[in-house]
């Protein structure tokens, strides 16, 4: 269970960053969260001008096919990088 309470912990840390990181940092925050949560990327891509979804849905698709557990790894080094960088 250590894994899933430095995930939770990664979580809380990422909302405690002094600067705002790099759209792409935060894209693939978002990713990486969604497939550790709820597992691959479901449903149809949106469409019309939503860019913002688009580029959610993208960036969460990418991540098709890898485990949980590693998206949490992934997640909480993320998360170390952006606080040596952003906080």
């Amino acid at each position: 269970m250590a894994l899933i309470d430095d995930f939770n912990a990664a979580v809380a840390r990422s909302k405690e960053l002094t600067k705002r990181p790099t759209n792409e940092e935060l894209l693939n925050l978002y990713a990486l969260f969604k497939q550790a949560t709820e597992g691959d990327v479901t449903g149809e891509r949106p469409g019309g001008f939503d860019f913002k979804a688009i580029a959610k849905f993208d960036a969460w698709a990418l991540l098709k096919g890898i485990g949980k557990e590693q998206a949490m790894q992934q997640y909480i080094n993320l998360v170390t990088n952006l606080h040596q960088n952003y906080a």
